[in-house]
């Protein structure tokens, strides 16, 4: 699912997304250690992964996201 992001704090390493439909989600410091990223800024679209309605993993939009194989 993709997502674009709203805030990210590079000391917490969590942040929020808006969804586009216009939801907000925040996401932990657990989502983002699961992808590849370094830093996020606001405005770049992202991959996420949802597990119920936690954000799981989060990487760029040019990035592939984990199989669930």
């Amino acid at each position: 699912m993709q997502a674009t992001v709203k805030t990210y704090d590079a000391t917490t390493r969590s942040g929020s997304v808006y969804l586009d439909n216009g939801t907000e989600l925040p996401f932990g410091t657990a989502a983002f250690d699961a992808g590849p990223l370094r830093l996020l800024r606001s405005g770049q679209r992202v991959n996420i992964v949802m597990s119920g309605d936690q954000i799981t993993y989060v990487t760029l939009s040019t990035f592939p996201v984990p199989s669930s194989d």
